[in-house]
């Protein structure tokens, strides 16, 4: 490994891209601690840190997470690239029912530009949207136990509130843009990632702060459960990274076909269909839900409100019970619209291609349906594991949610799927220049989801 990591720097190429990557995520690091003008960060800071303790989670900290800690400050990057993902998964969605799009999605790569500067419209056009909002939100104290956030309420904030965050917002989708076009890795989940992981030194500080002894000469948490915790995040991650690599493979046989001189066809190959086909879309899908009446519960001070929120509050049977149920949902319903076992087939057919022992076209669909239907059923229950095991941590052992949430759920998969995948490109340009890679037997196969 050592030996690998060394061979990076010694191509020029590979390097000059390493270092530009590094460059524009540190870009992205600092921007996340420049403040928004005409708002108290540390009240605000406060309040969220008061939410989370009551009410256990919001919408809100789904966006503090993938900003790196920025929506808790409120600065310029406060948004991340949440309006980003949004607009990628709303293009997707409409992709599998609208002909203009699915025809552009078959076009190839001028196609997918286009589609690409839909989703920088419908970026900018939901930054607008929520940005304005949360301006509306931050002038009223009463939304903040009384507390004043802004110093200057009125339309000149709420225009530079738009502005800034809007601004913020296309301004990281143009940073990871960049990584894509000079960089190594995928732009947007390199982004992402360094925002999550700039939370790691904060909960490793807090982690060792309830490990150390307090006045009382004990310590908060027994020194046995640390190491538990982390013999427990090592196996994490390894189960995590084997169900993110892992595939069922279709054979896929071609009949031989006789053009001219030539013979064409004959070979043998196979279609990964992935466990995991949905990636970390579910999770998302199932917290906004989920999270939903908390976040309004926070605003609204409504008895029925209340008490929803109460009973889907982290740690309760029923958030459990609907948490699992919208994960495993949302692993079919995104793998329905995802896989096409149709089209599939029909491509199949079309190049003489068969699964052996199923018959070509109605069939082979038939056989490839229910294969995925069969292989999501452990993915959904992995993903489902995964995400609960945050708040299983945070509310039976006592740890805090900040150090959980490196256990599982939304920010583990991410991070995990982008290594591996930033991990495959270097590789790929290692071996093509004739150097080892990571690993001497095998190779890393990456995942995006």
């Amino acid at each position: 490994m050592l030996e690998a990591i060394t061979n990076i720097f010694k191509i020029p190429d590979l390097k000059k891209k390493i270092l530009f990557t590094l460059g524009v995520v540190a870009v992205f690091r600092i921007g996340a601690f420049v403040p928004t003008p005409g708002i108290d960060g540390f009240k605000l800071a406060q309040f969220f840190d008061n939410m989370a303790r009551t009410h256990g989670g919001t919408l809100f900290g789904i966006m503090n997470m993938f900003s790196g800690g920025a929506m808790r400050r409120l600065t310029i990057f406060a948004l991340g690239i949440m309006p980003y993902i949004s607009a990628s998964i709303i293009l997707q969605l409409l992709t599998t029912v609208v002909p203009a799009l699915e025809r552009l999605a078959r076009q190839g790569e001028e196609g997918r530009k286009v589609i690409t500067q839909y989703t920088r419209y419908g970026t900018i056009f939901l930054a607008v949207i929520q940005s304005f909002f949360i301006a509306m939100w931050l002038e009223n104290p009463a939304h903040f136990q009384g507390m004043q956030i802004v110093q200057f309420p009125g339309w000149g904030f709420r225009f530079l509130t738009v502005l800034t965050l809007t601004t913020g917002t296309a301004f990281i989708m143009w940073l990871g843009e960049q990584i894509q076009e000079n960089g190594i890795g995928n732009g947007i989940s390199l982004i992402i990632t360094a925002g999550i992981l700039s939370r790691l030194p904060a909960a490793v500080a807090q982690l060792i702060s309830l490990a150390s002894p307090g006045t009382s000469g004990q310590a908060q948490i027994d020194p046995f459960k640390i190491v538990f915790l982390a013999c427990m995040f090592v196996g994490v991650i390894l189960a995590v990274v084997l169900i993110t690599q892992g595939q069922r493979k279709i054979p896929i046989q071609y009949a031989k076909r006789v053009v001219g001189r030539k013979i064409y066809g004959g070979q043998s190959t196979y279609i990964p269909l992935r466990v995991n086909q949905s990636g970390v879309i579910p999770i998302i899908f199932a917290q906004s839900i989920i999270l939903f009446p908390a976040t309004i519960a926070g605003f609204v001070q409504h008895k029925a409100v209340q008490g929803l929120a109460s009973s889907l509050m982290m740690g309760r049977p029923l958030y459990y019970v609907v948490y699992a149920l919208l994960i495993m949902f949302f692993c079919y319903f995104y793998a329905a619209i995802t896989f096409n076992p149709v089209d599939m087939a029909n491509n199949m057919k079309r190049f003489g291609g068969f699964v052996p022992g199923i018959r070509p076209g109605k069939q082979t669909a038939e056989y490839l349906d229910f294969i995925m239907t069969r292989i999501t059923l452990p993915g959904a229950m992995f993903l489902t594991i995964i995400a609960v095991l945050p708040t299983v941590i945070n509310t039976q052992i006592g740890i805090p949610f900040l150090v959980a949430s490196f256990f599982g759920g939304t920010g583990l998969l991410i991070v995990v799927g982008v290594m591996l995948d930033t991990m495959r490109q270097i590789e790929s340009h290692m071996l093509m220049r004739h150097y080892e890679g990571f690993m001497k037997k095998g190779r890393v196969k990456g995942r995006m989801g």
